[in-house]
């Protein structure tokens, strides 16, 4: 290690060279990384309605319906023509209005009101015009913004396609509004803590480097999740700054002793083993996101644990040989310190901790209860609810009715088979209408004597195309037994059927991260377990550590139950494993230093001298994180990313409660199981 502290010392000038060169490279490389807004696709590839969508567009001509457009006061020749503009936008694959159901030559030459009145309302009502459009996957942004040029304030736009290019604006500036939040704040907690005006400088550097470094090497995948584009940035920020002030805060203490060159090599010495296993808490938290099925775990796990990796490489590396290169900027800024010293805490601490203890386990239970109860989203609906879309949905749902269109694709057979199929599906309560090759061309019409282009909507080589068009929201309850009753009707007639739509997806989503939330907070839950029987030798501490930190996460997600508040499935899960693995780090120090005073102080005594000498840098790291949410919280246009802040913050203060509060009650009376289930503790 001291070699190593040395040649880092001795090449500081190549090292700062290296890492500022990589920086930029990286800057650069950032740029050119795409961000996938569809979540679809993070869906295992063997998901039923995964499946449906390969085959669509492997087999069939037309893509899936994906918006509705509301044109309001129109005659019968106006909506012909804006029909026709629509269908000119780059981007639109298909348009279809009420010519295409009774034959543009009739809607021409026979008048309205001679007309099947309930098939021309669900199209045309009151001089207002519905369309349905399909929109190329990945251009939605640019083909949305057209169609808002060309329909104006005054009419609507609503539908899947639509929400997705609304999450693309929304996200755009999300990191830079965060951060234009998150630095002051940060600055402000450092500056208070430090004796130096230069030493937040020094560890804004540092991380910020290793942030960059991380958003540049996502190149090697291409493209990244907008979750993880606008979490990862902050979140590294917030999780690894720890590092870079225990390095900083060891340096100052030798410097009393020791030249700045040999200071730094003992702060190195005596940070890396600590450092080491704070990270790896944080690393096996996020690591856990990687065992989801559903792939916007492993993006984010991936991108926050290389993340954390280059932080610490940047604050082992990096960061020694900045500061010394600064250390006689940071003597010239001295000041004193403006953080309380919090001296008098640890009596009145240890006085009331039996009330909290009690406290903490009278409501363990409920909480436990209450957040496996919680609600999940995993739509968008929420996140485009206040904006234009939002407004735009209730008009044409208001006017029209709700209109959900699912795909069913089943074997191509024969057309009777496919007729007992179409009726028995019509019967259903939400299904509005059905448009197959049966019921739009007739069962006894043979394929010879029908177009091409209309064969071909219906029938690939191996399938047939049923579409379903339903009066459902997208994740209500009454859309999920829709499915439910569509699935167990087709089992009857096939034995293999694929069924798509948002609904579907939805559906497939719940099903999927139902299994992933177990599996992913049983691997954190084990695997920092492991981290903490092997930092600590001890049987016990592990079980008091976890337990303190769980309690937390379930106060945090027992709240919205209580509040009959739904939360997005993103939120949990990402909080489950981030605030285990970044606040079990507050818990491990408080420990490491009640066992040291154990070894020359009383239980009593000890957790006094600890809570004195630890609550500093625990309050300081726990402010900043919790900074980090509720920056996300504040700034953030998109619900999910909201929540997901307010979620971090909130749960990273229950933490800090949890450490300062409870767990000191649980070290002093476990103080002889501790002893005797602990390897060489004296």
């Amino acid at each position: 290690m001291n070699r190593f502290s040395q040649g880092i010392i001795k090449h500081k000038k190549i090292i700062l060279t290296i890492f500022i060169i990589v920086a930029i490279i990286s800057a650069l490389l950032a740029t050119t990384v795409s961000v996938n807004y569809n979540m679809v696709d993070y869906l295992p590839k063997d998901a039923p309605s995964t499946i449906a969508v390969r085959i669509i567009e492997e087999e069939f001509v037309g893509d899936m319906p994906g918006a509705r457009i509301m044109i309001n006061d129109v005659s019968i020749m106006d909506a012909l023509e804006y029909k026709e503009s629509l269908s000119n936008i780059p981007g639109v694959t298909s348009v279809s209005w009420l010519d295409d159901i009774v034959g543009l030559n009739t809607l021409q030459s026979v008048p309205i009101e001679y007309l099947d009145k309930d098939i021309v309302e669900n199209y045309y009502k009151e001089n207002t015009a519905l369309f349905t459009l399909s929109i190329e996957s990945g251009k939605e942004q640019s083909t949305v913004s057209n169609i808002y040029d060309l329909i104006g304030n005054d009419n609507a736009a609503s539908g899947e396609s639509i929400n997705l290019a609304e999450t693309q604006n929304m996200s755009v500036s999300e990191v830079f509004n965060a951060m234009l939040i998150l630095l002051p704040i940060v600055i402000l907690v450092l500056i208070i803590s430090t004796s130096s005006w230069v030493e937040p400088l020094l560890f804004l550097g540092s991380i910020g480097i290793a942030i960059v470094i991380n958003m540049g090497t996502n190149i090697i995948f291409g493209e990244i999740s907008y979750i993880s584009n606008t979490v990862s940035p902050i979140l590294q920020l917030a999780v690894s700054l720890d590092y870079a002030i225990f390095l900083l805060h060891s340096f100052n203490n030798h410097r009393q002793n020791e030249e700045p060159s040999k200071a730094m090599v003992l702060a190195m010495k005596e940070s890396v083993p600590t450092v080491a296993a704070s990270a790896a808490t944080t690393v096996i938290g996020f690591a856990a996101l990687m065992f989801m099925r559903f792939g916007i775990g492993s993006d984010l796990g991936v991108n926050l644990l290389k993340g954390v990796l280059l932080s610490f490489i940047s604050i082992m590396i990096f960061m020694p040989a900045f500061t010394l290169l600064l250390y006689k900027a940071i003597d010239k800024t001295r000041h004193r310190k403006l953080m309380p010293d919090f001296k008098s805490s640890g009596k009145l601490i240890v006085r009331v901790r039996i009330p909290f203890l009690i406290l903490a386990l009278i409501i363990v239970i409920p909480t436990f209860l209450a957040q496996s109860k919680t609600e999940f989203m995993y739509g968008m609906g929420s996140m485009t609810a206040a904006s234009r879309v939002g407004k735009d949905m209730e008009a044409i749902d208001e006017k029209f009715g709700k209109e959900n269109p699912l795909v069913l694709l089943v074997p191509k057979e024969n057309v009777g088979k496919e007729k007992m199929l179409s009726d028995e599906l019509a019967l259903l309560p939400h299904v509005k209408n059905i448009v197959s090759y049966v019921t739009y061309v007739g069962a006894e019409v043979p394929d010879e004597f029908v177009p091409k282009e209309a064969y071909d909507q219906f029938y690939s080589e191996n399938y047939s195309r049923i579409i379903l068009y339903t009066d459902t929201g997208e994740e209500d309850l009454a859309a999920f037994e829709t499915i439910e009753a569509i699935v167990n009707i087709t089992e009857k007639y096939y034995d293999t059927h694929y069924l798509t739509g948002t609904s579907a997806t939805l559906y497939d989503m719940k099903s999927i991260v139902s299994t992933d939330t177990r599996r992913v907070n049983l691997i954190a839950i084990i695997g920092i377990f492991l981290v903490l029987l092997v930092t600590f030798k001890s049987i016990s501490l592990p079980f008091i550590l976890v337990f303190c930190i769980e309690t937390a996460i379930w106060i945090n997600l027992s709240i919205p139950y209580f509040a009959d508040k739904h939360i997005n499935f993103i939120g949990y899960l990402i909080i489950s494993t981030v605030q285990l693995g970044a606040t079990v780090d507050y818990a491990i120090l408080f420990t490491n230093s009640y066992l040291n005073n154990r070894k020359t102080l009383g239980n009593k005594e000890s957790m006094r001298e600890t809570i004195s000498t630890n609550l500093v840098a625990i309050f300081t790291s726990a402010i900043i994180l919790a900074s980090a949410g509720f920056a996300l919280a504040l700034t953030s246009n998109n619900p999910i990313i909201s929540e997901l802040g307010l979620l971090l913050g909130r749960g990273t203060l229950l933490s800090l409660a949890m450490v300062a509060f409870v767990l000191p009650a649980l070290l002093v009376l476990f103080d002889k199981l501790i002893r005797k289930t602990t390897i060489k503790v004296k």
